[in-house]
């Protein structure tokens, strides 16, 4: 540890994961990250999640971040940190979609702890295709947008609901919209969103084709989005979704928190999220993967949001906005430090630089520059530095 306590800034080597939705072009407009695999540059992680762990360099030797954070835990998380979570309590992200990503259910931590426990009992792999719970911890999230950035997150009003499906009284569904519309609450909406996503065979693929056939028909902003997703997901029950869930569009700067148990999914677009280290999800569709309609409904709450509750409102700081997290695995801020910015750390830090190089200064003289698109690992026992950068800076803490 004496070695390592040598320095106070880390730059970080991140992966990037390749998975099938994201976007082969956006990371490397934006951040001048070039794409050479012509694969996909879906998420670029930062931080020590055994999936893709940063790495970092140390007397010329490529370190795992957590490895170096398992030196001394109490150091570079803070004694606090390292006592309630063990680890680096955060995975920070940037997420570029190109395609949408599947809707899906965050577990909290209760049920998280419960679900793990049950499967871990029943002998079922970690890796098994029928897995719904890799780690006992919840997954609340925070999005924050760097392009225009199309998601959907939380129920719509129930009202809202039922006129959009009564609308297009597609005959195969139409029983089911006359018992929600009897009973337009919490139990009505539970009941409904589980007759949905229950059809099978013949009654699923007729209910599909006439959903179609209504949507190609229309010129309603709802329903081109949704002709959008037949031809990503074609035959896909989640295609009903956003006729229940609220579609918003986050403009470049705007932030959304995803609340546990709150189906949600990303459409498109480049965005900075921040997360608890897990990866807990069910699955609700536009999914080839593994949908568990029981748990789903378990865990999920048949709240509506009204839409205008969606966007998180950010509390001004000396030198830019923090977002208020409900949560002590993560905080999240953006700053704007164009004169040098001091900063105090109480836990392990990642700085990201979004749109302009950083640099960041220590008593020590110990002195970083950090280009744009890349990220720098700051202990606890840094204590205080400064920042400084023309442009803006994400900074994730707990």
């Amino acid at each position: 540890m004496n070695a390592c306590k040598k320095h106070f800034f880390y730059p970080m080597n991140n992966v990037i994961q390749d998975y099938a939705w994201g976007s082969y072009t956006s990371i490397e407009a934006l951040f001048d990250i070039k794409n050479t695999t012509e694969k996909p540059q879906a998420e670029l992680w930062m931080g020590a999640h055994p999936n893709g762990c940063s790495v970092v360099t140390i007397n010329g030797n490529s370190v795992l971040l957590s490895d170096l954070i398992n030196e001394d835990k109490d150091a570079f998380l803070s004694s606090p940190t390292a006592q309630s979570f063990g680890e680096l309590p955060y995975l920070f992200k940037v997420l570029a979609a190109e395609k949408a990503l599947s809707i899906q259910v965050h577990p909290n931590k209760q049920q998280a702890i419960e679900g793990y426990n049950k499967e871990e009992k029943a002998g079922i792999a970690i890796n098994a295709f029928n897995r719904n719970y890799k780690d006992s911890n919840h997954k609340p999230e925070l999005v924050y947008a760097l392009t225009t950035y199309k998601a959907m997150n939380g129920f719509r009003e129930f009202d809202d609901i039922i006129s959009l499906f009564s609308s297009m009284s597609l005959p195969s569904i139409n029983s089911l919209v006359t018992d929600f519309s009897q009973d337009p609450s919490s139990n009505g909406l539970k009941a409904f969103f589980n007759a949905l996503l229950s059809l099978e065979s013949e009654a699923k693929d007729t209910a599909l084709t006439e959903l179609v056939n209504f949507a190609s028909q229309s010129t309603d902003e709802l329903f081109i989005q949704i002709q959008d997703l037949i031809e990503q997901y074609p035959n896909d029950i989640g295609l009903f979704t956003p006729l229940m869930l609220n579609v918003i569009t986050l403009q470049p700067g705007e932030a959304m928190y995803l609340k546990a148990c709150t189906p949600h999914a990303y459409i498109n677009g480049t965005g900075l999220e921040i997360m608890a280290n897990s990866d807990n999800v069910l699955r609700a569709g536009l999914t080839p993967k593994y949908m568990d309609i029981d748990e789903l409904m378990a865990c999920t709450e048949f709240n509506s949001i009204p839409q205008s509750a969606l966007l998180m409102e950010p509390i001004h700081i000396d030198g830019g906005m923090n977002y208020p997290i409900p949560v002590d695995d993560f905080k999240f801020s953006v700053l704007t430090p164009h004169t040098e910015l001091p900063l105090t750390t109480q836990s392990a830090e990642i700085l990201f630089a979004i749109d302009q190089d950083m640099i960041v200064n220590h008593t020590s003289g110990e002195s970083v520059s950090v280009p744009k698109g890349h990220s720098i690992f700051i202990p606890a026992y840094t204590e205080q530095y400064t920042l400084q950068s023309q442009g803006k800076v994400a900074r994730a803490f707990n």
